[in-house]
């Protein structure tokens, strides 16, 4: 079934439910607003550290005094407990990995106040930014600080670092302003955009990783071989460390398994609302780099083949009190309701400006195309029922409930940007009013439309990007201008040669 072809005008014979139907009415009322950017205060009453399941509800919600108080009470428990000497200050980059600063335990509580300063560049990633290619959004220069806020809700004791703990922090500008370009912030303020119009999200990364040996020199080479052993061997005291350890960073796996080649792991992480999914992606992407350390090998999502594993968001659409799963049928039908077909075809509609996003590098994009032989620009959008092949791919069975696998991803994606693109096209989606998608054997009543591609060359890819309305209004005129010059400066200094190394290094 390719694409968001066929669709049909509304068709309500499942749709009979009046909750949905008036959902539905209130959505298409709902007016699109951008979430009120707040200055963060130096004090702790009116710091944005929320919850990061009640920060869903509202990006910009603040928790009380006493809120702060029992949780910094907590944590001081947890620090004598486990006898802490350092905590890391984590946000992410916009490739997805993690920068931190650790400061000494005794100064933690100072920091939560006045937060964490670290050099803007870090995040950003571009060296020297053109006037006309970035908005620098009344922040004094590119080389500025940042501050780093911490989100209280997601201090973990890490069990793969010796007495030191760790917090994941929103980033704001000196001027005291959010950081537009933070894929954190982009991805909450989405998400509070999906509560506004009735809904949440219920989600979950499967991450494909491999493990290489220590590099040997061959021949001048550098080489990584597969650690092979891992292939048939679950038991491995890596892989258990690994998944223990995510455990007690609140990540819960809810299966691990060899995958297609010696050395390649994957991981399905067990589905949560809210931005607690790529809390936990992003957990994985520095945890699983420094578990393998301890066991002398290389984690990476870069395969020896030159492809990037994959990385899958699996998510459903709920009501706001996260009861009723709107893409499961009440008449027992195993296929996506209106709101589900609403949803897949705005990822379908978007799925060119997604790829940039979810297929963010030159060889992650060779995925797209590894079973064809033709020399094609772009390729169909897929999608389909319970097919593994499909790059949308709804499964309708299992304890889960009706879900969609966004199969766009690569795992050298930033998760943050996965789950806020995904939202952002799904909710295009619902407030659209061109129809639904049929089910895949339903050729009956169809309105044609202009398939969707996916370009296959990353600067097409970014032009897509750069003229998709919607998601550049939903993202953020200044992230997609940011996004665009880093990716355009890394093509235009792209070594081939050293890809891989850069991916073993970088991206793990």
């Amino acid at each position: 079934m390719d694409d968001e072809g066929d669709l049909l005008q509304e068709d309500t014979r499942d749709e009979g439910n009046e909750t949905e139907v008036n959902r539905m009415s209130k959505l298409r009322r709902t007016r699109k607003k951008v979430t009120k950017q707040h200055l963060f205060s130096t004090e702790v009453g009116e710091m944005d550290i929320s919850n990061s399941k009640d920060n869903t509800r509202d990006g910009t919600q603040l928790p009380t005094t006493p809120h702060i108080s029992s949780r910094m009470k907590h944590i001081k428990q947890e620090m004598v407990k486990n006898h802490l000497q350092f905590v890391r200050f984590e946000a992410t980059d916009l490739h997805g990995v993690s920068r931190s600063k650790s400061i000494p335990a005794h100064f933690f509580q100072e920091k939560v106040i006045h937060g964490v300063c670290m050099p803007r560049g870090y995040l950003e990633l571009i060296p020297n930014p053109k006037d006309d290619e970035v908005d620098h959004i009344r922040a004094t220069c590119f080389n500025s600080d940042i501050v780093l806020m911490p989100e209280l809700s997601t201090f973990r004791v890490l069990p793969w670092a010796e007495r030191t703990a760790r917090v994941i922090c929103d980033t704001f500008t000196v001027t005291g302003e959010p950081l537009l370009t933070s894929p954190r912030y982009i991805a909450k303020r989405q998400l509070s955009q999906l509560q506004d119009s009735g809904f949440s999200l219920l989600s979950a990364f499967i991450y494909d990783f491999c493990i290489f040996a220590v590099p040997e020199i061959i021949n001048s080479k550098t080489i990584s071989f597969p650690a092979s052993t891992l292939l048939n061997n679950h038991d491995q005291t890596f892989i258990q460390e690994l998944v223990d350890g995510l455990y007690h960073t609140g990540a819960n796996v809810e299966s691990f398994s060899s995958s297609t080649r010696p050395g390649q792991m994957e991981i399905c992480f067990l589905p949560e609302f809210g931005i607690s999914a790529a809390d936990n992606a992003f957990t994985l992407r520095t945890g699983v780099k420094e578990v393998a350390r301890k066991y002398n090998y290389i984690a990476s999502f870069f395969i020896e083949t030159g492809f990037c594993n994959s990385g899958i968001l699996s998510h459903s659409l709920w009501d706001i009190d996260g009861k009723e799963n709107m893409f499961c049928s009440s008449s027992g039908i195993e296929e996506l309701t209106i709101t589900g077909k609403k949803w897949l075809a705005g990822l379908l509609k978007h799925s060119a400006a997604l790829s940039c996003l979810m297929a963010p590098a030159v060889s992650c994009r060779k995925r797209y195309s590894k079973e064809s032989k033709d020399l094609k620009d772009s390729v169909p959008t897929t999608w389909g029922y319970n097919d593994n092949s499909c790059a949308f791919n709804i499964k309708c069975h299992g304890e889960k409930g009706t879900r969609i696998e966004n199969k766009l991803g690569s795992a050298t994606a930033n998760p943050y940007l996965v789950l806020a693109a995904t939202v952002a096209a799904g909710l295009d989606g619902l407030q659209s009013s061109d129809g639904v998608l049929v089910g895949p054997d339903d050729s009956t009543d169809l309105y044609q439309s202009k398939p969707s591609e996916i370009p296959l060359k990353l600067e097409d890819a970014l032009v897509a990007l750069e003229e998709d309305q919607c998601l550049r209004q939903a993202l953020g005129e200044t992230f997609i201008r940011y996004f665009v010059a880093m990716k355009k400066y890394e093509l235009e200094n792209e070594e081939t040669d050293a890809e891989r190394n850069k991916f073993l290094e970088y991206f793990i």
